[in-house]
């Protein structure tokens, strides 16, 4: 009888799909709830590992499965199943030139939710009627075909040598539950299973191994320790602001006695050397191994002290993802991808051979990171969750004492008037600039925009409002003309890093058939475009959904006049009015799939009593009393003139200075 080692099955995904097992969905289990950035961030995974990776498995995670009569029953992986399901899909109904044709059914069902294995069958089809769909499922359908496309062209490669790397190399490991294996208890320990080292723990013994050196006095090589390991641990919470990360004297220390509002330590040394008085019960006589070191609880909150929620911020980017832009911003290098995957790999490249060269690198590493986190906290976006809302925010941390209370912390906007909601003032601006990233490009490898703006804000003495509005435009100009609509588009790098004076730009150096249906590259041309109307739309708009719009991750492009009218008496019209921009505009999955089919006269009577804006385009797309050809071209060319009016960026970066 085979033990239950030997029951665990790596399957490729050929083997995975074309099964004939069937793979159930149990009741208990949660809807399908992939989105864009899960779904764009496993497809740039795959490309990743098949550019860098060759012929080199790569093991995506496990599918935990109970045998049961009526087949698998799926405990863990069915959201990764689902997609690859799909993903698949989409391969085999757009891309011919891929031979799948061992992919004949989709082997995965849903226990009583006819509605999603409906769903999964038009998947399989690629063909979607007039019916109730779940929605994940036919926006991950959409998603997918789409984003296949636009990463496969982005890194210069096929899709089919993309699937020949999918179906070959991409493996899952099928791990089998004993029988009688109680699910509930089973749940129980998946919930508070202790996780893997990961790769920036890896990385943190590798770079505080670099102390250990003759060059360094056993004492002072402890104080290096300890500080490297509370700054690395007071950084790594990206949920959290980083001065909770220290006790409130070191704050003070740090971040200045009277606000906690900028850093007062202008290197390592200097940070070691004011706060080691206050660590004095984290230095030993006996040195402690770095093991010791990286488990060691440094971290204290004084008794009484009320600690920051954790729960309060969501960050946009993880902690893996953050020390890749550090180590760009640092080095200044095209060849830092910012990709988490080979975090180790670059820093392996990017740490000096001589011991000398280590040490220096790790220190100047460390500083700028505490550097690079106290800038992310104060000045790019997070989401909060307060007061049973959720907003993106851009707020600082402030130091106040009152009455009794001691070293207490509040948070005030970062720009501007300390808790004012003005649609009108310079922190509202860079909020909507910096959500208008985000939305556009959710996953957390690849932010460029987020280098962008951390690269600008290490190198300013004093971060002014005006200026930082002023470089967010700027990057958001350089993406949107000198990349997604570029006859010759530009890297990322250059654009960052290079191009630092104002850019004087023509109507004639864009690839205007960009903008049509289908060649679209980025997101970030609807919100860009968003962003442009609602500077231009809010001094004047009196309804206040304009003033208050705000961005959400909208990833559907909607025909205002649709494709195929519900109504079978009307007109169809010409393709080329049909996926003309002045016929799009970018609507969450939910919203398109609803209204897809219906005439504009009923959607204009539908959004128009929604509270809220999914897309300001789609806003003044509803203002005319018709909708045809020439409404049309008028909107089209009315757009056109918005972005021509836009081209140029008037920003100048000065100077490499320090924080403030």
């Amino acid at each position: 009888m085979p033990t239950q080692s030997e029951n665990i099955k790596a399957l490729n995904l050929t083997e995975l799909l074309s099964s004939d097992e069937q793979y159930v969905i149990p009741i208990y289990q949660r809807n399908y709830a992939w989105e864009a950035k899960e779904i764009e961030q496993l497809i740039q995974d795959i490309i990743d590992y098949s550019k860098y990776h060759r012929k080199r498995n790569y093991y995506i995670g496990t599918l935990v499965v109970a045998e049961e009569q009526n087949g698998l029953n799926t405990i863990d992986g069915q959201q990764r199943l689902t997609t690859l399901s799909i993903l698949t899909s989409v391969i085999k109904n757009l891309h011919k030139e891929v031979n799948i044709e061992w992919f004949r059914k989709i082997n995965l069902r849903y226990a009583s939710r006819e509605k999603s294995t409906i769903s999964m069958s038009a998947v399989f089809n690629g063909v979607f009627e007039d019916k109730e769909y779940e929605t994940n499922i036919k926006a991950a359908y959409d998603i997918c075909s789409k984003e296949i496309i636009k990463k496969t062209n982005e890194n210069g490669i096929t899709i089919t040598h993309f699937a020949s790397y999918l179906y070959e190399y991409v493996k899952i490991l099928r791990v089998p539950l004993p029988d009688g294996t109680d699910l509930n208890h089973y749940f129980e320990i998946m919930n508070s299973r202790g996780e893997q080292l990961e790769k920036h723990e890896i990385l943190k013994a590798k770079l505080m191994n670099c102390f250990i050196s003759d060059e360094i006095e056993k004492e002072q090589r402890e104080k290096y320790f300890s500080c490297f390991n509370l700054i690395w641990e007071a950084c790594s919470n990206m949920e959290k602001y980083v001065q909770y990360g220290f006790n409130p004297d070191q704050r003070h220390l740090i971040f200045g006695q009277n606000n906690w509002n900028t850093i007062t330590v202008y290197d390592f040394d200097e940070l070691v050397k004011e706060i080691s008085p206050t660590l004095q019960n984290d230095i030993h006589s006996v040195e402690q191994s770095i093991d010791e070191i990286i488990n060691s609880n440094s971290i204290q909150t004084k008794e009484g002290e009320r600690d920051d929620n954790p729960e309060r911020f969501n960050s946009v980017v993880n902690f893996q993802n953050f020390l890749l832009h550090v180590l760009r911003v640092q080095t200044a290098k095209d060849e830092v991808a910012l990709d988490d995957k080979r975090l180790i790999d670059f820093f392996d490249k990017e740490l000096p051979p001589r011991e000398s060269g280590r040490i220096k690198f790790v220190k100047e590493f460390i500083y700028n990171l505490l550097k690079c986190k106290f800038l992310f906290d104060k000045y790019v976006i997070k989401r909060e969750f307060t007061a049973n809302t959720d907003r993106w925010s851009l707020k600082k941390l402030n130091h106040y004492e009152k009455g009794k209370v001691k070293n207490g912390a509040k948070y005030t906007n970062t720009f501007g008037e300390e808790n004012s909601e003005s649609f009108d003032n310079d922190n509202r601006r860079i909020l909507m600039l910096l959500s208008m990233f985000h939305v556009s490009i959710p996953s957390m490898s690849y932010k460029y925009w987020l280098n962008a703006s951390l690269n600008f804000l290490f190198n300013q003495f004093e971060v002014d409002s005006k200026e930082y509005i002023s470089y967010l435009e700027h990057i958001a100009k350089s993406f949107v003309f000198d990349r997604f609509l570029a006859k010759q588009p530009l890297e990322y790098f250059k654009m960052i890093y290079e191009n630092t004076n104002p850019i004087e730009r023509k109507i004639g150096q864009l690839d205007l058939t960009k903008l049509r249906y289908g060649t679209i590259e980025n997101n970030l041309v609807f919100n860009f475009l968003d962003y442009l109307l609602w500077l231009e739309l809010k001094p004047t708009e009196k309804d206040s959904r304009v003033s208050s719009f705000e961005y959400t991750f909208r990833s559907s492009v909607e025909h205002f006049y649709p494709q195929h009218p519900i109504n079978n008496d009307v007109d169809v019209i010409d393709e080329e009015h049909l996926h003309s921009f002045g016929n799009l505009c970018l609507i969450s999955h939910e919203k398109n799939s609803r209204l897809n089919n219906h005439l504009p006269i009923a959607k204009k009577d539908h959004y128009g009593k929604n509270a809220t804006l999914d897309s300001l385009k789609q806003f003044v797309m509803m203002k005319p009393n018709h909708w045809t050809v020439d409404e049309i071209d008028k909107h089209n060319n009315a757009m056109i003139e918005l972005l021509s009016k836009n081209l140029n960026s008037s920003f100048k970066l000065i100077g490499e200075i320090s924080v403030a």
